[in-house]
């Protein structure tokens, strides 16, 4: 009997190689002795994918060419063929299956690892034979074993494979269908901005960026003012605050007559509430999209980079699989991370006094582990030596797995809350402080403010009825715009799209899918984002670009801008998942749904804001006057010049700057502002991208040019003044 074993990469085969009790190499597979084993044994790997769905010109070469015409796309069958350069991997993998009495999946334990294998089993006809499925968390020699010592069998996980085609089929419909129809549709508008990228679950995650974009550019600053104490008492002083806020000085100056008001006034202190004894549990344990949030916060660090460094902790055994959308383990973990508590807190340097030793059920819970668990450290302990081998994103993540896992076992933060109400001239002043009891986990976390955040308040001792002092000020306060995403909060809003909802019924279906995209495909929808040039990052925030918003404006109010839409079908995947939906269905539901926004295209490009470009974007638009002349100024392929440029007149400047191109509006500003607002998208020599202002003056020839305006953060601190 031989049994061939089909790992998704070579580390993997080799992890598992190293594993068994007698391993030799031969043609690059792995010979296999083990009394798990009866006869030949054989490890074969992939690279991945070694397969792809043909392009629309594989199938028909009327379809090479982008036209209307030729639209929809929609061949009989879906096929696949063998990626460049993976030819003779394939043949060799192909000719193992052949031979092979059972063949053993031993891709990554997910939907697109069942992909990877099953493609490749059905490319070699080897589909009717015995299938057994290997499904691990770790790549610990133990957990390996174990993991070959209790295999499922292959029909388990059979609609695993059938949801993960599903979801490429119907990402391949929508991308060859809707990227030519919204490309060939724009252009045909006269706006040259090259190929536009329209995906299932890419377009509706760059229009949440395109939202947050227009409400921060819509934002308009308010000012409150707030009416504050300083009061003395016997055992020290406090500040506190009058409750109601106050949307003028003058409402603010009249408040202040109308209760006489003056710079000192006796106070009385009028309640007193302790609010003893508060307790915080620590955190849930990561899932990837937790993970990738804190480390983009804490680090900088892209969610792409976070979840490639994870992978590598998992393959050198370090950490569990990193692609789950789990928050808890099973008590067999518990089991362990109990057993290892000691080596774990020696690598912090870290000592629990009291440490919970009983699962508590916010961080394990058998029944809610699905596939996987959260990611947490395997059994394996590692010396400092071993850690000191770890590149820095390696050890950075290693320590904040580390650090969070142990927080589970680690005692509350427990801590006072006391409230302090003073009475000064009839008005209720109130003061909230903490007062910490016991940190607890938090001196795992280590200092968890956030930069400005003001530290917790300390309030004196004090008894009803006791008598003091309060010098009173007013403090003006203004209104911030809403933050940029970064990577982590924009991972964060696709894993909660639904928060932000108003529909109940959308509402419960993101919920329930968990947002839109997969714990694995997040971090690449976001790079993809930045390779088709819709969006670019900068100190850590993603801001969109001309291009981006271009297609946003031209998908806005049809169903590819709608995050609910998109999670209606990963619902349904859901139930492929569990075999209860059907294929076929699904993809007539997508293609039906093609067909919908094809019937659309002349109606699309009169959305809100795209009819406006497509005036002012061609050849020969009005921009503004000419600094120059004071006749007209126009857009000329990529310059920005006068309409009478030659010898009746000199004004002419490039439109592209530093590998970006300035957009008629934008021209606009420059021409008459000789300004423009804070602009993002542009790029330096080495790639890195930057924002900036842009100026337009006379260079030291006389010349018009175009500069960048020098940026200086604000340092503004709030303004208190005394009430006189």
């Amino acid at each position: 009997m031989k049994t061939v074993i089909l790992a998704e990469k070579s580390s993997q085969a080799a992890a598992y190689a190293s594993s068994f009790q007698k391993k030799a190499t031969v043609a690059g597979n792995y010979i296999i002795q083990d009394s798990l084993f009866d006869g030949e044994t054989v490890i074969v790997h992939a690279s991945g994918h070694l397969l792809g769905l043909l392009q629309p010109e594989e199938y028909d070469p009327k379809w090479k060419k982008w036209s209307l015409d030729h639209l929809p796309i929609f061949p009989e069958n879906y096929k696949y063929k063998i990626q460049y350069g993976k030819g003779k991997q394939m043949a060799n993998i192909k000719q193992q299956l052949k031979e092979a009495d059972r063949i053993i999946i031993a891709t990554d334990s997910d939907r697109e690892g069942e992909n990877i294998a099953r493609s490749i089993i059905r490319h070699a006809g080897a589909e009717k034979k015995e299938m057994k499925r290997l499904w691990i968390n770790s790549l610990e020699s133990n957990e390996i074993r174990r993991g070959f010592s209790e295999l499922l069998d292959g029909k388990d996980t059979y609609p695993s494979y059938i949801e993960a085609q599903s979801r490429e089929i119907a990402d391949w419909i929508v991308g060859m269908n809707l990227s030519r129809l919204y490309t060939i549709a724009i252009q045909k508008a006269g706006i040259k901005e090259g190929a536009f990228s329209v995906g299932r679950v890419q377009t509706p995650t760059l229009f949440m960026i395109y939202k947050r974009m227009k409400e921060i550019a819509a934002f308009k600053e308010e000012t409150h003012y707030e009416c504050l104490a300083r009061i003395t008492v016997t055992n020290g002083t406090f500040e506190a605050k009058y409750q109601h806020e106050f949307e003028s000085k003058q409402e603010m100056k009249a408040f202040i007559a109308a209760h006489g008001l003056a710079a000192e006034m006796p106070a009385v202190i009028k309640r007193f509430e302790a609010n003893e004894n508060k307790r915080e549990f620590a955190p849930r344990l990561y899932s990837l999209s937790d993970l990738q949030r804190a480390a983009n916060a804490k680090f900088k660090m892209g969610a792409k980079d976070t979840l490639a460094t994870v992978q590598s902790l998992y393959e050198a055994k370090l950490l569990s699989y990193p692609r789950t959308d789990a928050t808890v383990i099973t008590k067999n973990e518990f089991a362990y991370l109990k057993d290892n508590l000691s080596g774990y807190l020696g690598i912090l340097g870290h000592t629990i006094d009291k440490p919970n030793l009983t699962p508590r059920k916010k961080y394990v819970d058998d029944a809610k582990v699905q596939e996987h668990y959260a990611i947490i450290p395997t059994k394996k302990v590692p010396d400092q030596a071993r850690i000191a081998k770890l590149n820095a994103n390696q050890q950075k993540i290693y320590d904040l797995v580390l650090r969070r896992t142990m927080a589970m076992f680690e005692e509350d933060f427990i801590y006072d809350e006391p409230t302090i109400t003073t009475d000064i001239g009839g008005l209720d002043f109130v003061a909230s402080g903490k007062i910490i009891k016991n940190l607890g986990w938090k001196k795992l976390e280590g200092n968890t403010k956030k930069k400005g955040e003001p530290e917790d308040k300390i309030l004196p001792m004090v008894t009803v009825g006791e008598t003091g002092t309060a010098v009173l000020a007013t403090k003006e306060k203004k209104t911030t715009p809403p933050k940029p995403y970064t990577e982590g909060t924009l991972i964060a809003a696709m894993k909660n799209a639904g928060k932000e909802v108003e529909d109940a019924e959308d509402k419960a279906i993101l919920k329930e899918t968990h947002g839109i995209g997969t714990e694995a495909t997040r971090a690449g929808v976001i790079e993809n984002l930045k390779d088709r040039g819709y969006i670019t990052a900068s100190k850590n925030q993603l801001a969109i670009t001309e291009k981006g918003t271009l297609l946003c404006e031209a998908v806005a109010g049809n169903k590819m801008s709608d995050v609910a839409f998109t999670a209606e079908w990963e619902k349904y995947l859901a139930k492929i998942h569990k075999g209860e939906g059907d294929q076929d269905y699904f993809l007539d539901n997508i293609k039906h749904f093609v067909m919908e926004i094809l019937g659309t295209k002349n109606e699309m490009l009169q959305s809100e804001g795209i009819a406006e470009r497509i005036d002012a974007a061609g050849d020969g638009a009005v921009v503004g006057v000419c600094p120059v002349c004071g006749k007209e100024a126009i857009i000329k392929g990529s310059y920005l010049q006068c309409q009478e440029y030659g010898e009746a007149c000199a004004f002419r400047i490039s439109r592209y700057i530093a590998r970006r191109y300035l957009s008629p509006e934008e021209a606009k500003e420059l021409l008459s502002r000789k300004e423009t607002k804070r602009l993002s998208g542009f790029k330096k020599k080495d790639g890195k991208s930057f924002s900036t202002a842009l100026l337009l003056g006379k260079d030291e020839a006389g010349n018009y040019a175009v500069s960048f305006k020098p940026f200086a953060p604000s340092k503004k601190k709030p303004v208190r003044k005394k009430i006189q």
